[in-house]
């Protein structure tokens, strides 16, 4: 059976140049960066390199590169990094309440050690308010962390206005932190045009490598690592670095620049396709997020009486891959948070379905998603509505 595969935002497959380039860092030129002789060389310039790649994209000095296993740890030392650094001046954070897990419940680690957490909470559609993080941005706010986009919903935050809030305030000089895994590919990620102060980026979502990212830092981001050993990276994430890996997500990175407008513009044509044919054709169906800020990849939907999770399993017999909510949260059982913060209650939180697009997704595919997934509602609702008479 053949796979259409929409998971897209959970990880994405290698692309074949990005295994090109990572081959002889796997197999030749295995050696430790950190060691002076020949083999040692090549790998630290391969790094180096590779970081000049990076920064130059991103908008930051090579030196604010900092490499890590990936989003969640990135975002780990962004949030306790730079709290810990710097509490002298104050242990309020703001966080809005769709945050990825990796800064959610780094925040939750936080307040046990006294600091305060402020979640802002969102509109219907997933929006942060403006009005809000301005009443709560106080003279002991150290961090601010909203992520560009959201990884269930898609929904796009105004990261600029955001950052002029921020830039802005009299009483303080809070560090801006973004989480933006989704929104790489997709979204201009220049850390000066945004005017965020750190940012999170992961290989997996830009068809490089598993297992590698990066946290992208302003010169003078004051942070202290939470990762300790050789000292590598800078001295705030120690560990000897995957070589091969590096040079796989600056390639990817390059690849994905370069698609990114016209990838986007395709994308988002197959998107509203989708989203549209879901609308007639399967009644009550409730997209979640917003409609117009949305990721160009992003259908996310609830229907009520339905399990997401006997959706996703029913596709799947089908050939069809997609999940509920977000990939990282897979194994619990607990409603999404994200669809919670919207507004919607417990049943349309478990109800909901993750569709994401990506480079090989086709008009074709979606056509015969739409003609399973109405064949597999229905079941689903005669099932239900017997439960329900019972």
């Amino acid at each position: 059976m053949k796979r259409v595969y929409l998971d897209n935002a959970s990880t994405t497959p290698i692309d074949p140049k990005v295994l090109g380039v990572m081959l002889p860092y796997l197999m030749d030129n295995y050696g430790n960066p950190s060691s002076i002789h020949y083999e040692g060389r090549v790998a630290k310039n391969a790094i180096e390199e590779s970081r000049k790649i990076i920064a130059k994209i991103v908008g930051t000095k090579k030196e604010g590169i900092i490499f890590t296993s990936g989003g969640t740890e990135s975002d780990n030392i962004a949030v306790f990094g730079i709290a810990r650094a710097n509490k002298e001046k104050g242990k309020h954070i703001i966080v809005s309440a769709i945050e990825h897990k990796a800064v959610l419940d780094s925040c939750k680690k936080l307040e046990k050690e006294g600091f305060e957490i402020t979640y802002l909470n969102v509109d219907k559609k997933g929006v942060v308010s403006l009005e809000s993080l301005k009443k709560n941005i106080r003279r002991d706010t150290i961090l601010v962390s909203i992520m560009y986009a959201n990884n269930e919903i898609g929904t796009i935050q105004p990261i600029k206005e955001i950052a002029k809030i921020i830039n802005e305030s009299k009483i303080c000089n809070p560090i801006f932190h973004s989480d933006a895994c989704q929104a790489v590919g997709a979204l201009p990620i220049n850390i000066n045009d945004l005017n965020v102060d750190a940012l999170t980026i992961s290989s997996s979502k830009i068809y490089g490598p598993k297992g590698i990212g990066c946290l992208c830092l302003k010169e003078n981001c004051k942070i202290e690592p939470i990762i300790f050993g050789g000292g590598q990276e800078r001295g705030i994430r120690s560990g000897t670095e995957n070589t091969a890996y590096i040079v796989g997500f600056s390639e990817a990175l390059v690849i994905s620049e370069k698609k990114r407008l016209s990838e986007s513009k395709r994308l988002t044509k197959l998107r509203n396709y989708f989203i549209e044919n879901l609308i007639k054709k399967i009644p009550k169906i409730i997209i979640n997020g917003d409609r117009v800020r949305r990721l160009p990849n992003n259908i996310n939907f609830s229907i009520s009486n339905i399990e997401g999770e006997s959706i996703v399993l029913m596709l799947d017999e089908y050939g069809i891959s997609a999940s509920t909510g977000s990939a990282c949260s897979a194994n619990d059982l607990k409603p999404s948070h994200v669809i919670l913060a919207l507004g919607n209650d417990v049943e349309l939180a478990h109800s909901s379905v993750r569709f994401t697009l990506g480079r090989y997704s086709t008009k074709k595919d979606i056509d015969y998603i739409i003609s399973v997934l109405s064949k597999i509602i229905e079941k689903l609702w005669k099932i239900s509505s017997l439960i329900i008479k019972k």
